[in-house]
């Protein structure tokens, strides 16, 4: 799972990238799972994957069976219940996404960001100045070769996986206090990973992992409640409105300040 004192602070919206060597990035999907059974009525439906026109996904998808053969996994069909993770193609050049696989979206539509350029897709993101500075150098980073990844996390009252913003409203925040607040709370986090669509492609399969675990047992020491407890204290307002967070927040530091002792 997400390691809670791997978070920075003071909290800011950055990319964090670090390159792996080697690294996994699938994992594979235990049939009936709660995350499989989300995806799964997303595939039915037939809205798992977007293309834009004229792109062939096919290379894309053999991609991701060469990596799933080079971790010692078998990719079936369809790949969206074989593996945890959802993907996309990122394009170097335009820096845009030709291509979704995507059932366990938080809080965004992937219909809504196909096709579209790295500035466009992260323009809705709060504190975004960094991010959207650097879009060019960062997508031909990870489309020249090699392997990277980053993390991204927030605090949620839902323990459903797919979280697309059509399909799935926001779970109000529990009226609680305290153990009893918490108890119902989950950490979602996702670990995000790139690597070569084929070499000199200037494309990058784009791999998102969500993982949700309880908080009160992703929050077991001090350390972890004072890492955690820091990042929400030094959020930004427009943060904490673009992650949903402002109306638990002060709940959340008085839990962790008990934890924390």
């Amino acid at each position: 799972m997400f390691d809670l004192l791997s978070i920075a602070v003071p909290f800011r919206m950055q990319p964090g990238l670090q390159r792996i060597e080697g690294g996994r990035h699938l994992t594979p999907l235990a049939a009936g799972s709660a995350l499989w059974q989300d995806k799964e009525r997303v595939v039915a439906a037939g809205a798992s994957r977007l293309c834009v026109a004229g792109y062939d996904p096919q290379p894309a998808l053999a991609a991701i069976r060469r990596r799933a053969q080079a971790e010692g996994l078998a990719a079936g069909e369809p790949i969206e219940l074989s593996f945890e993770q959802d993907f996309a193609v990122l394009d170097g050049p335009s820096t845009t996404l030709p291509w979704l696989c995507v059932c366990a979206p938080s809080h965004w539509a992937p219909e809504d960001k196909l096709g579209l350029p790295f500035t466009a897709v992260h323009a809705p993101v709060a504190d975004n100045q960094l991010l959207l500075g650097a879009a060019r150098q960062l997508a031909q980073l990870v489309t020249a070769g090699g392997e990277w990844e980053r993390f991204v996390w927030t605090i949620t009252p839902s323990n459903r996986h797919d979280q697309h913003p059509r399909r799935q409203p926001r779970a109000p925040w529990p009226q609680d206090e305290g153990d009893g607040f918490a108890g119902q709370l989950f950490l979602r986090a996702e670990r995000q990973t790139f690597f070569p669509l084929a070499e000199g492609s200037g494309q990058a399969v784009f791999t998102i992992h969500v993982m949700l675990q309880p908080l009160a047992e992703a929050v077991t020491t001090p350390a972890q409640a004072a890492r955690l407890h820091e990042a929400l204290a030094t959020m930004s307002d427009a943060v904490l409105a673009y992650k949903g967070l402002a109306p638990a927040r002060e709940r959340l530091l008085d839990w962790l300040k008990t934890r924390g002792a």
